[in-house]
Parts: C-alpha cells; structure tokens; sequence
C-alpha cells in the first residue's frame, strides 16, 4: 500500500488512459498504489491538475509518458510539478523516459536550443531530479540544474536479440549513419558480432538539417563589404549510399535510439536487402512511430521492429504486427526505489559503454 509512513508518492500527470499503463506497472512493480490525482484538459484546451491527496514534506516521483501530443504532455507535466511545489512537497522528481524535444539540442541557423529551454521551465516548474532513459544526445544532461539519471535500454535489448532472435550468432549489427556507429559498436562488441555502417544519402533528415549543407549559399554575396574577400563556401554532398561491411547471407540488426519518421529506415533495409542480408531487424528505445509508420513497415522488406514501452504504441502495434514490444518498467521502477532509499544507481549501469 502506498501509505503516508513510506515517505514517498508515485504520481502520473497524464491525462490519457493509454499513457498510464507505464506508471501503472511501475508502481505494481514497487508495491504502492498510483498517487490520487486528476489530470484533464477544459473545453478551451487549457490542463488542469487536482491532487487529491496531502503531499507535505513528501518525496514525489512524476512519471510521464510522452504520447503524439508532446505539447499538453509537457504542460501537464510542468503544472502537476508545480501543484506539488505549492503543496509542500519535500523532493519533485520527474521519471520521463522519453525527453521529449531531445534531437533539438543544438543551434541551428536563426533557431533555438529548445531542449535548454524545457530544462530551463522543468527546474522553475519545481522539479528536483530527472530519471529519463536514453537521451539522444548525453551532452543534454548538462543543460539541467539538477541531477539527472540517463538510465539505459540496451540490456533489455540485448536479451531480446538473444532470446528472441533465431541463430542471432549469424547476425551482423548495423549502423544506419556514421552518427549511430558508436552506439552499434556497442552492441556487436557485448553480443561478439561483427558490425556494419552504411553512408550515404539515405541518412536522416535530421543530420542534413544539422550539418548546413544549403547555408550558406555556393555563389559569391555580391553586397558584401567591397574590401572583404572571403573563400568560396561549397554546399556539402553527400556519396551515393554505400554499406561498409559484409552482410551478405546474414541477419542484418540496425540498433538506434529513436525511431520517429521510418522512411530512412525503410530505405535502409531495401538497401541490406540488395547486399544479400535475408532478414531485417530494427531495435530502438523509443518508437514514435509518428504518421504513416505502421503501413511503411509493414509494406517494407523489416522483417521485425523492436522497441521499449517508454512511449505508448498500442495501436500502432495493432495497425503493423511487425512492431514488438519490451517491457522496462523493471529498470524504472529499481532506479525509483534507490533515489527513495538513498542507494547507488552504479548497479543499474553495470557493463554499460560510455558510447551505448
């Protein structure tokens, strides 16, 4: 039972039902029950939060599953977390295993690091420390001013890889972009398979957007200061896509943290496919799954993709057989009990890489 005497509270700020399953097997997983809280939104779209139970001089861990509509699921957050300042909570610590507006880390062009910013609006909100899993960049934590736990998914992977995959031994991990290679590097090294990297224009458009291959322009600016002249600025452009390594005959493995838009992943696999690998699998922490991602991996030659429950994907999983699921509330729910008890978190990141 989740009684006043245990020191603690387990919340969830959301506001749908298929977002609560998480926190609900968290809190099975620690023997207390889901802290009393109303979490909804008026008919002018504005959230509203109720705790319903006395909070003062309590630890409180908010744990929140990031769904499709980020925007409400970070205001519901921020609001439940200051409705528990305001109540005299001792400690507000927020579990959110996908941080959402991670791939906006960095400056580009006349934009914004929007990741700074709702670290900035989660310590003013009255959080005190973050318990997240997989960041896409590490360098993130430093925007907080507080502690932060990046915990890691790869061992659930792994163990997937190892029991679920047939002769897994005849498998080969492949990076999708030189950027994922450490990650992939990672995983072939712990499993002892070889590793693969593809290159080419089959990228994400993420790292197009980064890398400033349009800015600036390949001509001359002809309004420029009259004295000042500058060395002509070629747009980058990137090699037909290649695959650096052999995976012909093999079970080709493509390991990343995050899959979002899935075209580059299908293109990818049509690629594996042509260099003779006979099936295809994708692994990642977090399944956005966002648009029409169901229907392109189901018409696509992935045999199988693998991600945690980190985001809610129930009905993208109904939609596309080929999208499985595994479960890391286990590790959430460990690292939720050593914050309360004041134990080391160096157990949960036994065997992990700097680069996983």
């Amino acid at each position: 039972m989740n009684v006043p005497k245990s020191g603690y509270r387990v919340f969830s700020a959301n506001s749908t039902a298929a977002c609560t399953e998480l926190a609900k097997k968290i809190t099975e997983r620690l023997g207390v029950e889901l802290g009393k809280s109303v979490v909804y939104q008026e008919s002018n779209r504005e959230t509203r939060v109720d705790v319903k139970e006395s909070v003062r001089g309590q630890t409180i861990f908010i744990i929140q599953t990031i769904p499709r509509d980020v925007n409400t699921a970070i205001m519901e957050l921020l609001i439940m977390a200051y409705a528990l300042k305001t109540s005299c909570a001792k400690n507000i610590i927020g579990v959110i295993p996908y941080f959402p507006y991670s791939k906006q880390c960095k400056m580009r062009k006349r934009g914004s690091i929007v990741c700074k910013l709702l670290a900035s609006m989660l310590a003013k909100a009255g959080l005190t420390h973050i318990i997240t899993m997989d960041l896409h960049q590490k360098e993130v934590q430093g925007f907080f001013s507080f502690p932060v736990d990046n915990l890691r998914a790869s061992p659930f992977l792994l163990q997937y890889i190892q029991e679920e995959i047939p002769d897994y031994r005849n498998a080969i991990i492949v990076a999708k972009s030189p950027s994922a290679a450490k990650r992939a590097q990672s995983f072939a090294e712990r499993l002892r398979l070889g590793l693969a990297v593809m290159h080419g224009e089959a990228q994400c458009s993420e790292s197009d957007m980064a890398d400033g291959r349009h800015s600036p322009p390949c001509v001359r600016n002809a309004t420029g200061h009259p004295g000042l002249e500058l060395p002509l600025m070629m747009a980058k452009e990137k090699p037909p896509i290649t695959v650096v390594g052999d995976v012909g005959g093999r079970i080709a493995i493509i390991v990343d943290d995050i899959i979002d838009d899935v075209e580059g992943f299908v293109a990818a696999a049509e690629i594996l496919k042509e260099r003779g690998a006979y099936k295809i699998y994708i692994m990642a922490t977090h399944g956005l799954l966002s648009a029409d991602a169901p229907r392109l991996i189901e018409e696509s030659a992935i045999d199988e993709v693998v991600v945690t429950n980190t985001v809610p994907h129930e009905v993208q999983k109904l939609q596309c057989p080929k999208i499985k699921t595994v479960d890391v509330s286990m590790i959430l729910a460990e690292a939720i009990r050593r914050i309360h008890n004041g134990e080391s978190m160096a157990y949960l990141f036994r065997n992990i890489t700097v680069d996983d």
